[in-house]
């Protein structure tokens, strides 16, 4: 079974699928393999793993200490072409489908396209959608492009559509890392009900009554990243996971 094929049965059967973002520029060698087991223990469904920028250099590294420590699917969440490794399970092959940066609808893309195939890494197409939480983020500073306002629904289902039609796998609905408020529940809903597409919702999730709701408005899979800073420990991270896998409890 495919990794994307497992992301979907994930989805099904527990209502969605909790995914954990990690920077490998944020990493502590130390501490990781503790917080790996955490993750584990407190049902974390994937682990992304990626970068707007990537100082770090050992990224083949990171994701081999990552696999050799637990049990969970690690996907490449890439800012980049560098960003590939033979290590991972799985790439999430994004195109940036709200901007209009060619770099990062097809550049990117054909510069990493002969190493997946060469890693056999199963790419994953995934339009990707950055939305203005209030707050300059990493990834839309780095990808100089314009991001689509909360009270925009049309803009977002459109573009969401677009993507669709061009053939992608998920839709990934992105406010940003370290953002000021998530995206508004009306807004995945609105999307979930144009498109026919598996959701990914990211980005100033912080609480488990948050996270629940995205999931009831229509969200497959919630991604947490840089609230992991400050809810890293298991009884925090298990609220999370059992809120986001209602469907179970």
């Amino acid at each position: 079974m495919s990794i994307y094929q497992k992301l979907l049965e994930i989805s099904k059967t527990k209502g969605a699928g909790f995914l954990v973002l990690l920077d490998p520029d944020k990493i502590d060698p130390k501490k990781l393999r503790e917080k790996l087991s955490i993750f584990e223990e407190s049902g974390v469904d994937g682990i992304l793993i990626g970068s707007s920028l990537l100082l770090n250099t050992g990224l083949d590294g990171i994701i081999k200490e990552i696999k050799s420590s637990v049990n969970i699917p690690v996907i490449i969440f890439p800012g980049n072409a560098y960003q590939v490794s033979r290590w991972a399970d799985a790439i999430l092959f994004l195109s940036l489908v709200s901007g209009r940066n060619p770099n990062f609808l097809i550049g990117e893309h054909v510069r990493a396209a002969s190493a997946i195939k060469e890693f056999n890494l199963e790419a994953i197409p995934t339009g990707y959608m950055i939305f203005d939480s209030g707050k300059m983020t990493s990834v839309l500073f780095m990808s100089d492009t314009k991001a689509i306002p909360f009270d925009k629904p049309d803009i977002a289902k459109t573009h969401a559509l677009a993507a669709q039609y061009l053939g992608m796998k998920m839709i990934y609905l992105e406010a940003g890392s370290g953002a000021k408020t998530s995206i508004p529940d009306e807004v995945v809903s609105e999307v979930k009900e144009y498109i026919s597409l598996p959701i990914i919702v990211g980005g100033g999730i912080k609480d488990p009554q948050v996270a629940q709701n995205k999931v009831k408005n229509g969200a497959n899979f919630l991604v947490l990243g840089n609230a992991l800073e400050t809810n890293s420990d298991s009884s925090k991270l298990k609220e999370m996971a059992d809120a986001i896998h209602f469907k179970t409890k």
